[in-house]
């Protein structure tokens, strides 16, 4: 449940940020007829989410054997790498977002803006769809997934009602890069899985890097229970994973996460 709440709770806000941003200067620029585009856009793709987001979901349920596994482990490399990239983007993107959108909408008739709106919404709503299905096969868990991403949604369209009545007064480089450095973490517990499934595909089962890395039996980090299964669908832990998996989760974070917590030289060249 924490990942899927964390996830819809990061995806969703981004989309709310960018309808924010558009029905706020649709308004300034007494406009504000024309937002029933952006509302356009923004339910088609919606729509469009939900509808590519079951059937991939019925597509994966029900999987076994070496065809469960390669699915699996694709799904958790694609997650990595789209999850990667969409947060240095952010980072490096959120400073102009505001600025870029208003000189499309400047120019734009109501079917772009119904195109500006569905595409924004799209990509969030594909990525979501995306992490969500690999914290699904993460936790095993379709009901807790499900209970998180939608209390995430509701809390992130929320704050951006908030953001749209205060307008720019809102500073949310804090909030970005907090979820930013949990979001890292979860993309490594991506791709320990990744490993981990695809050295089930190839059918390696001995070796001191197949071993376990550690065993607790006992007590609130072994298998089971809610603490645990938060700390594995969020962090990646688990009570017994392969040393490859340990690895390769810190083979990720470690530089990573040094690079994303490096200063940009732009802002460095602001601060001088």
């Amino acid at each position: 449940m924490g990942s899927s709440f964390l996830i819809t709770l990061r995806e969703g806000l981004e989309a709310s940020l960018v309808i924010s941003i558009l029905l706020t200067y649709l308004a300034k620029t007494n406009r504000s007829d024309e937002s029933r585009s952006v509302w356009l856009g923004t339910i088609a793709a919606t729509i469009a989410c939900l509808v590519i987001g079951i059937a991939f979901y019925v597509l994966v349920d029900g999987l076994n054997g070496n065809v469960e596994y390669a699915v699996e482990g694709t799904l958790a490399l694609a997650a990595m790498l789209v999850l990667t990239q969409m947060i240095f983007w952010m980072r490096a993107n959120a400073r102009n977002m505001t600025a870029d959108l208003r000189k499309k909408v400047e120019t734009s008739s109501k079917r772009a803006l119904v195109t500006i709106a569905f595409v924004a919404v799209a990509r969030e709503g594909l990525e979501t769809a995306l992490f969500l299905l690999s914290a699904k096969t993460e936790t095993a868990s379709g009901s807790s997934v499900v209970i998180g991403g939608l209390i995430g949604l509701v809390v992130s369209i929320a704050i951006g009602v908030v953001i749209f009545k205060a307008g720019s007064r809102v500073n949310l480089k804090t909030f970005f890069n907090v979820t930013a450095v949990l979001l890292l973490m979860f993309a490594a517990g991506l791709a320990g899985k990744t490993v981990h499934e695809f050295r089930e595909l190839l059918g390696l089962e001995t070796g001191y890097l197949i071993e376990s890395a550690w065993t607790i039996e006992t007590g609130i980090w072994s298998a089971g229970g809610t603490f645990y299964d938060f700390m594995r669908g969020l962090f990646g832990w688990h009570a017994n994973p392969e040393r490859i998996r340990v690895i390769t989760y810190f083979a990720y974070l470690l530089p990573v996460l040094a690079i994303y917590l490096k200063r940009p030289k732009a802002e460095k060249q602001l601060v001088s």
